[in-house]
C-alpha cells in the first residue's frame, strides 16, 4: 500500500513540475513537505490559470471591436461597389448614345477618313523605302502617325493634317523628276560613316564618290554597295557626279535598286570560275598548256614558212630552213640514179616531218578532253546535287544551286578550252601540212629534172 501511494505521489509531482515552474526541492524532504509543496504549485497554477483567462477574455473584446469594424467597412464597399455599377451603366448608355450622334454628324466624312487613313499608310511606306526621304527626312514619320490617328474613332484630321498628305505626295512626284546634289552622312563598306556629298538621281539611284548607293531599310541613311555593279556604270557614275549642265550617260535602275541589288549579286568571272571547283581548275591548267604549245607552234611555223619562201627564191640551198636541208641533199649525192635520190629526199623530207609537226597531236588531244572533263565535272555536280535533295529534300532550291552550279561551269569551261584549241589544232596543222607540201614538191621537182638530165 506504501509502495502505491509513493507511486502516485511521485507522478502527481512530475505532472505538476511540467504545468508550474520547477521549485527547488528542500533537503532532506518528507511526505508533508511534498504535500506542501503539491499545494502551493496547484495554487500558483492556478493564479497563472486566471491571468491567461483574462488575458484571452481582453483579446476576445478587441477582436470583437475589430470584427465590428471589417463589417462596417464591408458594407461600406458594398454601397460604393452598387453606386459605381450604376455609373458605368448610365455611362455606358451616354457613351452609346453619343456613338450614335457621332456617327450620324460624320455620314460620310467617316468614309473620307478612312480613305485618308490608306492613303497616309500606303504613303508612309512609300516614302520610308524612297531616297527623296534621305534628302528630306522625317516625312513617313509625319504620315505615319497620322494614319495611326485616323485609326482612332475619337479623333479626327484637321484641315492642315489632310492637305500635308497631298503635299508629300506633290513633293515625291517632283523630286522623282529631278537630279539634287546635297551633303549627308554615307556608311562606307567598312562600317565607318562619313558626310560626304552625294547626286540624287529622282527617286531611283544615289551615288556618291563614283559608287553607287543602297538606302538601309527603315532609316532615311544611306551606305555604299558592298559589290558595286561593272565598271560601265561606275564609269557612269562619275561622268553623273562631274557633269554640271551637259547631258550624261547614267546606268538607271527604274526600281529603284531592286535590279541593282541583283545584279551585283550575280557572281563575276573570278567566282564563276571557282564554282567549277577542282575539275574546272583542270580544265583551265590544260587550256593554258595548249595555248602556250600552239603559240610556240604559230611563231615556229610563221617562222620556218618565211625561210621556205626565201628559199624557193634562192638555188643554193640553205641549212636554216627544211627546204634548204631537203635541197642539199641532191648536190650530196649528185652521181646517184633517179630512184636513189627519190629514197634519199623522202628520207629527208621525213626528217623534217616531225620537227614541223611537233606538239600538234597534244593540241588535238587537249581539245578532245576538255569537253570530257567538262563532262565529268557535270556528272560530279549533278551527284552532288542529288546527295543535297536527298538530305534536305527540294524545299530550299538554295541548297541544289552549288552542284548544279558545278555542273554547268565544268561544261562551259571544257567547250570554251575545246573549242579555240580545236581551231588552233586546224589552223597550225594546215601550215604545217603547206610547208611538208612545199617540200615534196621541190622534191618532186628535183626528181624530175634529174630524171630529164637522165634521159
Amino acid at each position: 500500500m506504501m509502495k502505491h501511494l509513493l507511486g502516485a505521489v511521485a507522478l502527481l509531482l512530475s505532472t505538476s513540475l511540467a504545468a508550474a515552474p520547477i521549485v527547488s526541492p528542500q533537503e532532506p524532504i518528507n511526505l508533508d513537505q511534498l504535500l506542501q509543496q503539491l499545494q502551493q504549485g496547484q495554487f500558483s497554477q492556478s493564479k497563472e490559470n486566471q491571468e491567461r483567462e483574462a488575458r484571452f477574455q481582453a483579446q476576445a473584446d478587441q477582436q470583437a471591436q475589430i470584427l465590428r469594424e471589417a463589417i462596417a467597412k464591408r458594407d461600406q464597399l458594398e454601397r460604393l461597389s452598387e453606386q459605381l455599377e450604376t455609373n458605368f451603366e448610365q455611362n455606358e448608355v451616354a457613351l452609346a448614345n453619343l456613338t450614335d450622334t457621332l456617327t450620324q454628324r460624320m455620314g460620310s466624312l467617316r468614309e473620307l477618313f478612312g480613305v485618308l487613313q490608306q492613303v497616309a499608310g500606303d504613303a508612309s511606306s512609300k516614302l520610308q523605302s524612297s531616297y527623296v526621304s534621305v534628302e528630306y527626312p522625317g516625312r513617313s514619320d509625319q504620315l505615319a502617325d497620322l494614319a495611326q490617328k485616323m485609326g482612332s474613332a475619337s479623333k479626327l484630321a484637321s484641315i492642315e493634317e489632310i492637305e500635308s498628305v497631298w503635299l508629300a505626295l506633290l513633293q515625291e512626284m517632283t523630286e522623282t523628276g529631278k537630279v539634287s546634289q546635297f551633303e549627308t552622312s554615307v556608311t562606307l563598306a567598312n562600317g565607318e560613316k562619313v558626310v560626304k556629298p552625294v547626286v540624287r538621281v529622282g527617286a531611283f539611284n544615289m551615288v556618291a564618290d563614283g559608287k553607287y548607293l543602297e538606302l538601309v531599310p527603315g532609316t532615311d541613311t544611306v551606305a555604299e554597295l558592298v559589290r558595286q555593279p561593272a565598271a560601265r556604270y561606275l564609269s557612269s557614275a562619275e561622268q553623273l557626279q562631274q557633269a554640271q549642265q551637259n547631258p550624261v550617260t547614267f546606268g538607271l535602275d527604274p526600281t529603284g535598286g531592286a535590279i541593282l541589288g541583283l545584279l551585283v549579286q550575280a557572281p563575276d568571272l573570278q567566282e564563276r570560275i571557282d564554282q567549277g571547283g577542282t575539275v574546272g581548275y583542270i580544265i583551265l591548267a590544260l587550256g593554258a598548256i595548249g595555248l602556250l604549245i600552239a603559240l610556240e607552234r604559230f611563231v615556229t611555223l610563221t617562222l620556218v614558212g618565211g625561210k621556205v619562201k626565201r628559199q624557193l627564191k634562192q638555188s643554193a640551198p640553205q641549212q636554216d630552213n627544211p627546204l634548204g636541208r631537203v635541197m642539199a641533199v641532191q648536190q650530196k649525192y649528185p652521181e646517184v640514179d633517179t630512184e636513189t635520190l627519190e629514197l634519199k629526199l623522202s628520207e629527208a623530207i621525213l626528217r623534217e616531218i616531225p620537227k614541223i609537226s611537233r606538239n600538234l597531236t597534244f593540241i588535238k588531244i587537249i581539245s578532245v578532253v576538255a569537253p570530257l572533263m567538262g563532262l565529268l565535272g557535270t556528272v560530279t555536280g549533278m551527284i552532288n546535287t542529288f546527295q543535297a535533295i536527298t538530305l534536305f529534300g527540294t524545299g530550299d532550291p538554295k541548297l541544289m544551286a552549288g552542284g548544279i552550279s558545278q555542273a554547268l561551269v565544268t561544261t562551259v569551261l571544257g567547250l570554251v578550252v575545246a573549242i579555240p584549241m580545236t581551231l588552233l589544232f586546224a589552223t597550225l596543222n594546215t601550215r604545217s601540212r603547206n610547208i611538208v607540201h612545199v617540200l615534196q614538191e621541190q622534191a618532186s621537182g628535183i626528181i624530175a629534172e634529174r630524171s630529164e638530165r637522165g634521159q
